[in-house]
């Protein structure tokens, strides 16, 4: 069975996209632990981070390095965390969060609960800030 992240992928599922190529999608994480924190995925299905094929795995952190650049245009922030799980869905994933604090990337804490709108103009803002840093490049 293909996961939630494959059926965003395959636009079985809806997302607030932030940044997309041929091989990778970024998006809005729907249980946010700050605004503007996004997932970025390969598009292929794999299962665990450390299973990504050496070729794919630079171009991976290369396409997360410029989506974490355009959420800091965006959101007002220290720096942004990384973090990679990988035990809430069977996908590689990596979790771009926005820090003010070492805090803000503690997935016990209580998440955020934005409006539909407040996602759509958050990943329409980091969207535009991306295609601004991939044009310069």
């Amino acid at each position: 069975m293909a996961s939630i992240f494959t059926r965003i992928v395959n636009r079985e599922i809806p997302c607030y996209k932030v940044a997309e190529d041929d091989r990778f999608l970024a998006f809005l994480d729907i249980n946010p632990l700050a605004q503007g924190h996004t997932l970025v995925i390969p598009k292929e299905e794999i299962d665990y981070i450390f299973e990504i094929p050496d070729n794919l795995l630079g171009d991976y952190f290369r396409f997360s390095k410029s989506v974490a650049l355009a959420i800091e245009q965006v959101i007002p922030c220290q720096r942004i965390g990384i973090a990679v799980i990988g035990l809430e869905v069977p996908h590689a994933h990596i979790h771009l969060v926005p820090l003010q604090t070492i805090y803000d990337i503690d997935f016990k804490k209580p998440k955020l609960n934005l409006t539909t709108d407040e996602f759509q103009s958050i990943a329409g803002q980091i969207a535009e800030a991306y295609e601004r840093i991939c044009s310069k490049e």
